[in-house]
């Protein structure tokens, strides 16, 4: 997984399926933390914890025309890596990071 501060409301995660080329996958990062709490998520993208259950994993269900995937990750990494980009970029300030100038004249620019 990657975190940008530059692009702070998502988290990038890397994949390797069959292939030797990774399948990239953007959450929203409020969606990684919501799962801390219960379950998040729909359609495409679902996420849920059995910690309640004495499991310490996260599963992450993808899905899209090209297949499916259901990945486990232990909470504890989930939330190391959360904490880690909170200490980056507090949760509630992320749109003092973004630019607003340069990505609406990039939306209006005419090529």
């Amino acid at each position: 997984m990657r975190y940008e501060p530059a692009d702070p409301y998502v988290v990038r995660a890397a994949f390797f399926g069959d292939s030797d080329e990774p399948v990239e996958w953007i959450l929203g990062r409020d969606l990684l933390a919501d799962v801390l709490e219960g379950s998040a998520g729909h359609a495409d993208v679902r996420i849920w914890s059995a910690a309640g259950r004495g499991d310490e994993s996260i599963y992450i269900a993808l899905g899209s025309s090209a297949g499916t995937a259901l990945l486990e990750v232990p909470v504890q990494d989930i939330a190391s890596f959360l904490q880690d980009t909170q200490t980056l970029v507090p949760r509630g300030t992320e749109s003092e990071r973004i630019d607003w100038d340069a990505g609406l004249a990039h939306l209006l620019r005419q090529d």
